[in-house]
């Protein structure tokens, strides 16, 4: 299964990117999609970035996946 979650492209080498999401940097092949900047936002599959996002549909998944995580959180506290 693979999970779609939007990173920030930070930084750019060629076709080499290394894009963050949640404090944690992922290196990214750029072949796929070589007209990607830095500060915007990908999806990345097995290593290769694999679609651009418009900031906006990036931020509003981000925030799915962070209300995802926190009732989550709050689930596993309640079964302890």
């Amino acid at each position: 299964m693979c999970l779609a979650i939007p990173m920030k492209v930070i930084r750019k080498n060629g076709s080499e990117a290394i894009a963050e999401v949640g404090g944690v940097e992922y290196c990214a092949n750029l072949t796929l999609l070589p007209d990607i900047e830095i500060g915007e936002y990908i999806i990345v599959h097995a290593g290769f970035a694999i679609e651009k996002l418009d900031e906006e549909a990036a931020l509003e998944t981000l925030k799915i996946w962070q209300d995802v995580a926190e009732f989550t959180e709050k689930r596993q506290h309640r079964k302890r």
